[in-house]
């Protein structure tokens, strides 16, 4: 193991550690001002479904991207936290059995086979309407503006235009509503999966107040890494071995998906992974010896094995 690698398994693991106890912090039976009340099953399904699990990838890169212009690392890792809950809550939804109907996850009975669809439903619309409650605190940023620019762009990333419009796709190209509609799998994914990892890297261009060569740099990084990961998703899908997935492979095939992997082979797909780690590289070089974490995120998600 490399340097340059040992560090960044250290730093992931460490931001890991952090954000699970900042997230179990903010899902505690804790009333903030103005709650009524915060009703125990519907904390311990979104507790059952955020904590314990996940390599927290997400929030990683908010606070390595903030770390790259001096940002507290706590007010970083709020951010992180409001994003990991968007994620959280998007699993949830995605495994009910109107969407994915998935009955594992993270080696883990998925939340609606632990308790049940309507549980589910509302533990994931609490975690979405939590992580904007958490984006917005003063402690993420003094100047207001600044923390709703990173509003702004989470809403956008994580709904029509993002994560929640890509997801419609999915399953518009999967003839749930009809005939298989034709998919642009890049444009797909570039949505479902690829906005909120992009998110991750220009949240720390936000906060940091960035020049707007920065913050396009971070933008390209992110745009390339999101790509390779679903990329490297897809892979794994063929590839992958379910007990180190955790949830069931070949998933996609079953389903009958257009993929990146059924686009351009399983070799095509490698050789484009390849090509995106060079433009994320270069992406950084603005940055020098300060945009080496990201680097070694990059192959962190091409290399990963679940």
């Amino acid at each position: 193991m490399t340097t340059a690698t040992a560090d960044f398994t250290k730093r992931l693991d460490q931001t890991a550690e952090d954000t699970e106890a900042l997230l179990a912090k903010l899902l505690s039976d804790t009333l903030l001002s103005d709650e009524i009340a915060r009703p125990k099953r519907l904390m311990d399904a979104m507790r059952y479904s955020s904590l314990g699990g996940g390599k927290r990838l997400r929030p990683f890169l908010v606070v390595e991207s903030s770390a790259v212009f001096g940002v507290p690392r706590d007010a970083a890792l709020l951010a992180g936290a409001a994003l990991e809950c968007i994620h959280c809550y998007s699993l949830i939804h995605d495994d009910l059995p109107a969407m994915d109907n998935s009955d594992l996850r993270r080696g883990r009975p998925t939340l609606h086979k632990k308790t049940d669809d309507a549980t589910a439903i509302l533990a994931g619309d609490g975690l979405l309407t939590l992580a904007f409650d958490i984006v917005t605190r003063d402690e993420i940023h003094s100047d207001p503006t600044v923390r709703l620019l990173l509003t702004r762009a989470l809403a956008r990333a994580s709904g029509i235009g993002g994560m929640v419009g890509g997801q419609i796709l999915d399953l518009a190209g999967e003839g749930r509503f009809g005939d298989r509609e034709p998919v642009d799998v890049a444009r797909l994914q570039q949505m479902k999966t690829g906005a909120l990892l992009r998110y991750g890297c220009i949240a720390g261009a936000i906060l940091g107040q960035s020049t707007q060569q920065e913050y396009q740099a971070l933008d390209d990084y992110g745009r390339a890494l999101g790509e390779a990961f679903q990329i490297a998703d897809d892979l794994l899908d063929v590839e992958g071995d379910a007990a180190a997935l955790g949830k069931p492979a070949g998933a996609d095939a079953a389903l009958g998906k257009t993929t990146f992997v059924t686009q351009l082979g399983i070799d095509g797909a490698k050789q484009r992974v390849r090509d995106l780690l060079a433009r994320a590289d270069s992406a950084l070089s603005i940055f020098g010896a300060k945009g080496d974490v990201l680097k070694a995120a990059s192959r962190f998600v091409a290399d990963r094995k679940s």
